[in-house]
């Protein structure tokens, strides 16, 4: 799906936590993706596309300084657990009263707090290639987690890498097998609202900094008495999170049903292999339909 078709759902709110933007398609049952560092509800432009029909609702949220949604006042709570507030805030404003919860990269640390604190709401999880306890951040994004320490070095080096599409290009080749097919624009939509300026910059730098594991440690006891069905689906070629992690995942959730992995596939493939993730979804939420949302 282009730019264009998915932008035309787009939709803007202001909740207890903040202003947010977010993509809103298709009716009946519900499901709530969450994506990660550096991209935005566009990642999910072609699972929705396949799914959002007149009995799949599909909604996107743009974490803050992401996509459409402008970066969070300076005392607001980015870390984990405050993002996992405002996923759950839009789904008390959206008035959803179960949800299937889908996410990737950063965004699968956020979704395992949602998940720990929607209880009953929560009809299903799946997590792709993500965060886990004790690999939050990455070993291999540990530098760019450190150096949000210097706020300005984000400030002045963040506008220039956006300047320079082949750079930014070259740089998301480690979250995609074929990043040369990512049209141009998409590339942009995920690097600008990020990095574009130097105000946007300092704002990423400090969600950066507010990352800690020990988010994901608080709510190791509730995902381990989890009941809602839950999907490991991982891409076996991902720098950044092995399959380890995915049964380590495995492990701790004690609803998993299953781990499948994707052959080759790197951090963002539910963007680039979205025909093999949307049947995935389809199937686990057949399998666990038993409350219609």
């Amino acid at each position: 799906m282009d730019i264009a078709a998915f932008e035309i759902h787009r939709q803007h709110a202001t909740i207890h936590t903040g202003p947010v933007s977010f993509i809103d398609v298709g009716y009946g049952r519900t499901a709530v993706f969450i994506h990660g560092v550096i991209t935005n509800s566009l990642l999910w432009r072609n699972v929705i596309g396949i799914l959002a029909s007149d009995n799949r609702r599909c909604i996107a949220v743009d974490l803050p300084g992401h996509g459409q949604t402008p970066p969070a006042a300076q005392d607001a709570d980015v870390s984990l657990t405050g993002l996992a507030s405002r996923v759950i805030d839009l789904c008390d404003h959206l008035g959803l009263e179960r949800v299937d919860l889908v996410a990737n990269d950063t965004g699968g640390a956020i979704a395992q707090i949602v998940a720990a604190r929607l209880g009953e709401r929560l009809a299903t999880l799946t997590l792709t290639n993500c965060d886990t306890e004790p690999n939050m951040p990455p070993m291999m994004f540990k530098p760019v987690v450190a150096a949000a320490r210097w706020p300005r070095l984000f400030e002045v080096v963040g506008p220039r890498l956006v300047g320079h599409p082949t750079v930014t290009r070259w740089v998301t080749t480690a979250g995609y097998q074929n990043a040369h097919y990512l049209p141009t624009d998409v590339l942009d939509a995920f690097w600008r609202p990020v990095l574009g300026t130097g105000a946007a910059a300092a704002a990423f730098a400090r969600m950066l900094r507010s990352v800690s594991t020990d988010d994901l440690a608080a709510v190791r006891p509730q995902l381990q008495q989890l009941r809602a069905p839950t999907l490991i689906a991982w891409g076996t070629g991902d720098v950044f999170f092995r399959v380890k992690w995915a049964h380590q995942l495995a492990d701790l959730i004690a609803s998993t049903t299953g781990v499948v992995t994707l052959k080759g596939a790197r951090l963002f493939f539910p963007d680039e292999r979205a025909a093999e993730l949307a049947p995935l979804l389809e199937q686990h939420w057949q399998r666990h339909d038993r409350t219609t949302i």
